[in-house]
């Protein structure tokens, strides 16, 4: 097993003293339906405009490529594959953007149409600057199967990974940030997670392997569930339960008191000793274990 070392904890502090307010109320009661802080919902709402300004160029773009580039006699190559790459990058771009907006404003799943598309609008786009333009290209009259052969493929390899960037594979949202604030207040007190930055979900105390093991920059980061979705952290561990009890001080009483109050997926820890793929795991540790 790699040697571990203590690392430095790092406090992540929202704008304005509004870390201890990100989201949830730190009390040891319940917290109530989790909310966006003013900044946050204002930081989201300018992810989200210039995430829409650049699907509009990326539309635009693929109308310019269909009405004028297409319909050129010889259709010249250079100008339609440029145009292609700058569509994708366009519509990557957007949707990156717009799931960092999602993070720090997610919807609500009561209203299952908008949870959808407001998670999955990326890719949505993504198919609408790519189909249109592919279809034409495998149909055009003026290019032969060569230059057909060369741009489709080079249009269905950059729209295919425009839609795979597009998907949120898991999305968040309000419901989901209201129990893991609600596990965190109830078991700690206070709304305050610990994550690395390289790891993708956060801990409900500094002292557990996971953060511990030797990383990069050789940090621990702190702050409100928000602020670790906010860094890009996709979730509460699902063993929070185990890492409490063996590592955080916690007793099982206190775990199960916890549980009873919160309604959170029975069948998420994996059993004892079992190492989950998708959790911390994949932290950067020495070569050697």
């Amino acid at each position: 097993m790699a040697e571990q070392r203590k690392k430095k904890i790092v406090r992540v502090e929202t704008p304005e003293g509004q870390a201890a307010e990100a989201g949830s109320t730190a009390t040891t009661t319940a917290a109530p339906t989790w909310t966006p802080t003013p900044e946050a919902k204002q930081k989201a709402l300018r992810f989200r405009l210039i995430a829409g300004g650049l699907w509009l160029l990326a539309i635009a773009g693929e109308a310019f490529t269909i009405f004028w580039v297409l319909r050129q006699v010889p259709v010249v190559m250079w100008l339609l594959i440029t145009l292609i790459v700058v569509i994708g990058a366009l519509a990557i771009g957007g949707s990156l953007l717009w799931k960092q907006a999602n993070r720090l404003d997610p919807a609500s799943k009561e209203d299952k149409v908008r949870f959808f598309v407001q998670n999955q609008l990326g890719a949505i786009i993504a198919v609408i600057a790519f189909l249109p333009l592919i279809i034409l290209i495998f149909t055009n009259k003026d290019m032969d199967g060569k230059q057909k052969a060369l741009a489709g493929i080079i249009a269905i390899v950059i729209g295919g990974g425009a839609i795979a960037l597009g998907v949120d594979y898991a999305p968040p949202s309000v419901e989901q940030y209201t129990e893991e604030s609600n596990i965190v207040a109830q078991l700690t007190g206070e709304d305050l997670v610990y994550w690395t930055k390289s790891g993708k979900v956060f801990h409900v105390c500094e002292d557990v392997p996971d953060v511990n093991k030797e990383s990069q920059d050789g940090q621990i980061y702190e702050g409100t569930v928000a602020e670790a979705h906010a860094a890009g952290k996709d979730r509460l561990v699902s063993y929070w339960e185990r890492e409490a009890v063996n590592y955080c001080g916690y007793t099982q009483e206190q775990v199960d008191a916890v549980m009873a109050d919160v309604d959170a997926p029975a069948d998420e820890a994996p059993a004892e000793g079992d190492v989950p793929a998708d959790e911390d795991a994949t932290e950067e540790t020495p070569a050697a274990e």
